[in-house]
């Protein structure tokens, strides 16, 4: 029997399907602006002035600072190259960190955001920002942080390195897998995770053997919208807390990071919401979901140790401080002693239990 539930769903413009990032320009112009700043880390700045140079006129300038977790001192900077070039939209050209950063620009000016994703962290289609400061990252959600339009291209995603391919991928899992047990989730959301979840299971094996694979990046593309907006349509609990936490106090990489975590969060929710997590067992084709993704992700090379992400072993006990400290909801009971210990098998790579 179907129970009442109350579903929102987020009002973004989503253009998918190969070469679709050639159209830009129409983009920007159906949004009715006219000097569009193009936004990306260091790493992707060749493209983002390519980029830039393909919207021509429409182009305002290229902001080249985006950085891992939304530190306030880049946006601060973004926000006067914005001020200096009269930029009316923002296009951002990457993965997580360059949708950030929109975002955060968003926040403080309600420009209207054009994303065109890279990687698959889904980021893109949530009202959700994350912001660093002082070593401390916090998260909000408003409306006007919500891409207006996403541009989804298979093709931009092809030489993305196998390493980053994996993990990005898990990232966008970490969405899926915690709407299927979230406080608020609802039929729709269920579905959208579950697929999600298939999608992206069944896109890695065949990426890594063959990385130019247009079926399985266009269903890793297709994989990471479903994930990223059922984040956008629920709420976030143990595994995004953990993530935020570690990530934000030791500057470990984002992606990463969730790739670690994910399948010990899984591990120790599927005590308390074994049927809930079901669909991710399934897609596995596992009985254990938190073993049986720990050596998914495994046999696809992710990391699977804090250690090795640069995280200091003194700082366990910190984490699970800041951990248990103004909690997110959670399916089964925070208890401090559980999640050190949580973060101590993490951190050392020890396998969930069997």
């Amino acid at each position: 029997m179907i129970g009442p539930f109350d579903f929102t769903g987020n009002p973004a413009r989503i253009i998918f399907g190969a070469g679709s990032s050639g159209n830009i320009g129409d983009v920007v112009a159906s949004l009715g602006c006219a000097r569009a700043l193009v936004l990306s880390t260091p790493h992707q700045s060749v493209d983002a002035g390519a980029l830039a140079a393909n919207l021509g006129d429409l182009a305002a300038g290229t902001f080249a600072g985006a950085a891992m977790h939304t530190p306030i001192d880049v946006t601060e900077n973004a926000m006067q190259v914005v001020a200096e070039t009269g930029a009316d939209c923002t296009v951002a050209l990457g993965g997580g960190s360059t949708t950030g950063l929109g975002k955060a620009i968003a926040l403080r000016t309600d420009l209207p955001q054009i994303v065109i994703p890279t990687t698959y962290a889904g980021s893109e289609v949530t009202p959700i920002l994350g912001q660093t400061e002082d070593g401390v990252k916090t998260t909000l959600k408003d409306p006007r942080v919500l891409p207006e339009v996403v541009v989804y291209d298979p093709e931009l995603t092809y030489s993305l390195p196998a390493a980053m391919t994996v993990t990005s991928a898990l990232n966008a899992m970490s969405h899926a897998v915690e709407a299927l047990y979230a406080k608020d989730r609802n039929p729709m959301s269920s579905l959208m995770a579950a697929e999600g979840i298939r999608a992206l299971v069944r896109a890695l094996p065949a990426i890594l053997e063959t990385p130019g694979n247009a079926e399985a990046r266009a269903d890793a593309l297709y994989g990471a919208w479903l994930c990223g907006s059922v984040l956008g349509a629920v709420g976030m609990a143990l595994h995004h807390k953990l993530c935020h936490t570690l990530g934000g106090t030791f500057d470990l990489p984002h992606a990463e990071t969730h790739s670690v975590i994910l399948p010990h969060v899984v591990a120790f929710n599927a005590a308390a919401v074994p049927e809930q997590l079901r669909p991710l067992a399934d897609a596995l084709g596992v009985e254990k979901p938190g073993l049986g993704l720990f050596e998914y992700a495994r046999s696809l090379g992710a990391p699977t140790t804090l250690k090795e992400l640069g995280m200091p072993q003194d700082g366990i006990d910190r984490a699970a401080d800041l951990a248990v400290a103004n909690p997110y909801w959670n399916p089964r009971d925070i208890e401090r002693p559980l999640i050190r210990r949580l973060i101590e098998k993490a951190y050392h790579g020890i396998e969930p239990a069997r």
